[in-house]
C-alpha cells in the first residue's frame, strides 16, 4: 500500500482566516433583505447554517463554500456557507487556498478537540485570529489524497442531507394537511357540514386528554447511570426538530431496567420535553434496536386510538401549541409543565372518522420519515467511524 505522507502545517499555510464582525442591530431584519446574518454557533445546523436574520449592512462576509468556524464557546464547531453571508463575532470564515473545500471541512471537524484545547489542556471560551492561524494540523501532502478523502466523506453527508430534505417535505405536507382539516375546517366534504358553536357539527371543543394521556418517565437515581447498557432518553435527547437524538444517551444495567420496565419505549412513540430549554418540543422515536427507557421530566403520549400520536405531532409542531406551553410554564427561569397540564390543553376534537382518514393519509409519510431518520443515524455513525481512520492515513482511499 502506498505510504500516505502527512505534514504538520499551520492553518494559515493552506487557508485564509476572516474573523466576523457584527453589524448594528439597526440593520437586522427577518424579511430576507440583504445577506443572511449568522452570529454564532446557535445558527449552525447539521452542515449548513439556519437562516433566521438578514442584514442590509455586512462588515464581514463569508463566500460560498467557506468553512464557518465557531470562535466562541463552544469553540471548534463547523458548518459550511452554502451562500454568501454576513458573519458576526462568534464566527470566522476559513477559506481554502487550494480549493480543497471538503478536505478542509472534515480536517477541521476531525481535529476540533485539538483546536478547542490548543494544546494547553484547558478548553477555550474564545479563540483569537492569530491563535487560529497558528494551529498546527496534520495535513496530507498529496492534493489528490486530500481530494479523495474529502470526496468520500462528503458522499455520506450528501446522502444524509438528501434524506433530511425529504423528511422536511414529508413533515410539511403532513402539517399543511393537518392545518387545512383541523384548523381551517377545509376537510373533504366540509361544504356540506354545518358549523355549530364555532366547530363543525359532530366535533367539539375539548382537551388533549380526549385523544391521549401523558405519562412522565421513571425517576432514575444518579448512581444508576453507566457508560453502556440499556439507553435512557433524557431531556437533552429531545432536540426540538421532531426527532429523538439517540447519540448521547445515558445507560442503565439490566437490574435497573427491570425496575423501569413500565417505562420502556417502542418505535413510533411520541415524546415531549416537560422542562428546560426545549419544553413543549416533541420527538418521534425512530428506532429501538435496543430496549430504550424514559427518564423523568420527559413525557410519553399514550394515544386513545390508533394513529393519534401523528395528530399530536402535527399539533405540537405548530406555533399555537408552543404558545400554549409557554403560557402554562409561566415564563419561569426553569420552565416546567406537568402531564395533567399537557392533557388539559384546549383543542378542537374532530369526529373520529376524520381522524381515521387523516391517519390513513399521513401514516405512510411518517413511516418513511422514521425510516429516513434511522438511515441517517447509521450513515452518520459510519462516517464518524471512517473520519479518524481516513484523516490519520490509517486507511487509504
Amino acid at each position: 500500500m502506498k505510504e500516505i505522507k502527512i505534514y504538520k502545517m499551520k492553518l494559515s499555510d493552506f487557508a485564509t482566516v476572516i474573523m466576523g464582525q457584527s453589524p448594528s442591530s439597526n440593520f437586522y431584519n427577518e424579511e430576507g433583505k440583504g445577506l443572511p446574518f449568522f452570529q454564532g454557533v446557535t445558527d449552525f445546523s447539521y452542515k449548513y447554517p439556519n437562516e433566521t436574520f438578514w442584514t442590509t449592512v455586512a462588515p464581514k462576509k463569508a463566500e460560498i463554500n467557506d468553512v464557518l468556524f465557531s470562535v466562541r464557546a463552544p469553540v471548534g464547531d463547523v458548518n459550511i456557507a452554502n451562500k454568501k453571508c454576513c458573519i458576526g463575532r462568534g464566527i470566522a470564515a476559513i477559506r481554502s487556498k487550494t480549493n480543497q473545500i471538503d478536505y478542509l471541512y472534515y480536517l477541521l471537524k476531525y481535529q476540533s478537540i485539538k483546536i478547542q484545547r490548543l494544546g494547553t489542556g484547558a478548553v477555550y471560551d474564545a479563540i483569537k485570529k492569530s491563535d487560529l492561524e497558528n494551529i498546527l494540523l496534520d495535513v496530507f501532502e498529496d492534493p489528490n489524497s486530500q481530494f479523495q478523502v474529502g470526496s468520500l466523506l462528503v458522499l455520506y453527508d450528501d446522502l444524509i442531507d438528501t434524506n433530511r430534505r425529504r423528511i422536511q417535505l414529508l413533515e410539511e405536507a403532513a402539517r399543511l394537511l393537518f392545518r387545512e382539516w383541523f384548523v381551517y375546517f377545509r376537510f373533504p366534504g366540509h361544504e356540506k357540514v354545518k358549523i355549530v358553536d364555532g366547530v363543525p357539527e359532530g366535533w367539539k371543543k375539548g382537551n388533549m386528554q380526549d385523544i391521549s394521556k401523558v405519562k412522565s418517565g421513571y425517576a432514575f437515581n444518579s448512581k444508576d447511570w453507566l457508560d453502556e447498557g440499556n439507553p435512557v432518553i433524557k431531556i437533552r435527547n429531545i432536540i426540538g426538530d421532531g426527532s429523538v437524538n439517540l447519540d448521547n444517551c445515558s445507560f442503565i444495567d439490566q437490574d435497573v431496567a427491570a425496575k423501569a420496565k413500565d417505562f420502556s419505549l417502542k418505535k413510533g412513540d411520541l415524546l415531549i420535553a416537560m422542562t428546560g430549554a426545549t419544553i413543549g418540543k416533541v420527538g418521534l422515536l425512530s428506532e429501538n434496536s435496543k430496549t430504550i427507557y424514559l427518564n423523568q421530566r420527559v413525557g410519553k403520549f399514550i394515544p386513545k386510538f390508533e394513529g393519534a400520536e401523528l395528530i399530536l405531532y402535527c399539533f405540537f409542531m405548530s406555533t399555537n401549541a408552543q404558545n400554549y406551553i409557554t403560557n402554562y410554564a409561566g415564563g419561569a427561569a426553569q420552565p416546567n409543565i406537568s402531564a395533567s397540564q399537557i392533557e388539559s390543553i384546549k383543542i378542537i376534537v374532530a369526529a373520529r372518522n376524520f381522524y381515521n382518514q387523516f391517519v390513513d393519509l399521513v401514516g405512510p409519510m411518517f413511516e418513511e420519515i422514521l425510516n429516513l431518520r434511522s438511515q441517517n443515524r447509521k450513515l452518520a455513525q459510519a462516517r464518524d467511524l471512517l473520519l479518524p481512520r481516513l484523516m490519520s492515513g490509517e486507511i487509504e482511499v
